[in-house]
């Protein structure tokens, strides 16, 4: 097995964020449930909701993007594959991520397509974020796009769930899966929501039972989708069965970890107010993983998760403003 030149590789929808501040009138109004994800099947609603939104502001988002910018931010060599079209918004992504560090050479997509993904994020005064997300191009990603030198670089190859939910992105992760996999890497998936759970559960399964998941993150909800119980403690001890190492987070109630009967869990790391919470699973994603590839154990990989997601809540967007690397010095000593 070659020497991996990236900590972690990650594939997923290469999206720009549009965060605006709401109430829960709006929305209801909107028919929207709030705290939750709902996609956009047209350009056209995409746009007409884009009309109905407040001030806002632009950053680049992505739930796998982001977790690789927590990684970068801490101090990781990492790569991302993900698809944009040749538009303002699929430039200002490009230029987000790779300003990282990040390395990041996906091809746009062909001109005459959809358009760069956007998801629109209304904030509403708890700090709650409802999302509303256009795919775009992201969701066309062609296996093609997957580079075997980039993934067999990497020592874990993180796959975000929502990109299970079109044939031609699944067959991108697929592929990906199998380089990996060959290459002797760690494969991680992020459930990424109920709603994918609900539409996949089985083919989710199929891969754990393959033996092709390796790390399993999921928050409560997805736990006791997967497991199809509202037990969440059953739920938790039914997957973690079945998944090498399983990381659930539980909100304000901490997070844990299992691994081949080892148990760790932690609580949520205080702030000041929750001001938006988007983000906050990517973040906490990208905490855990930077533990595991400094080889800390279970309970320090958690409490680094727990960390950075509480830099992502103390202010908006999914992205960290702080020095996470300082933070995570100063809070572990």
């Amino acid at each position: 097995m070659t020497t991996a030149t990236h900590d972690v590789v990650a594939i997923g929808n290469a999206i720009v964020d549009i965060l605006a501040k709401a109430d829960d009138a709006f929305i209801e109004a909107e028919g929207m449930i709030k705290g939750s994800m709902q996609l956009i099947f047209s350009a056209e609603a995409a746009d007409a909701l884009y009309a109905k939104m407040g001030p806002g502001s632009e950053v680049s988002g992505g739930s796998a993007a982001n977790t690789i910018a927590g990684l970068a931010a801490i101090g990781h060599p990492c790569g991302f594959i993900g698809q944009v079209a040749h538009d303002q918004l699929g430039q200002v992504f490009a230029h987000d991520i790779q300003s990282l560090g990040v390395h990041f050479a996906t091809p746009p997509a062909q001109a005459g397509g959809d358009p760069t993904a956007r998801c629109f994020i209304f904030i509403t005064p708890d700090g709650q974020r409802t999302m509303n997300t256009f795919l775009g191009a992201a969701q066309f990603l062609p296996e093609a796009a997957v580079d075997t030198a980039t993934i067999e670089g990497g020592a874990i190859l993180y796959l975000e769930g929502y990109l299970w939910n079109a044939d031609q992105s699944r067959d991108a992760m697929k592929r990906a899966i199998g380089i990996a996999r060959a290459a002797g890497r760690r494969v991680a998936l992020t459930l990424s929501d109920t709603f994918v759970v609900h539409g996949h559960r089985d083919a989710f399964f199929e891969l754990i039972d393959a033996g092709q998941i390796d790390l399993l993150f999921a928050n409560d909800a997805e736990v006791m989708a997967m497991m199809q119980t509202d037990d969440i403690a059953a739920a938790v001890t039914g997957l973690s069965a079945r998944v090498p190492l399983l990381v659930c987070t539980h909100g304000a109630a901490g997070a844990e970890a299992h691994s081949a009967g080892e148990h760790a869990r932690v609580a949520a790391e205080p702030v000041e107010a929750v001001v938006d919470t988007t983000g906050a699973g990517d973040l906490f994603a990208a905490g855990f993983l930077a533990g595991q590839a400094q080889g800390r154990d279970l309970e320090t990989s958690l409490r680094m998760g727990a960390i950075c997601a509480a830099e992502c809540i103390s202010h908006i967007g999914p992205r960290p403003l702080a020095d996470l690397k300082a933070l995570l010095t100063d809070k572990l000593g």
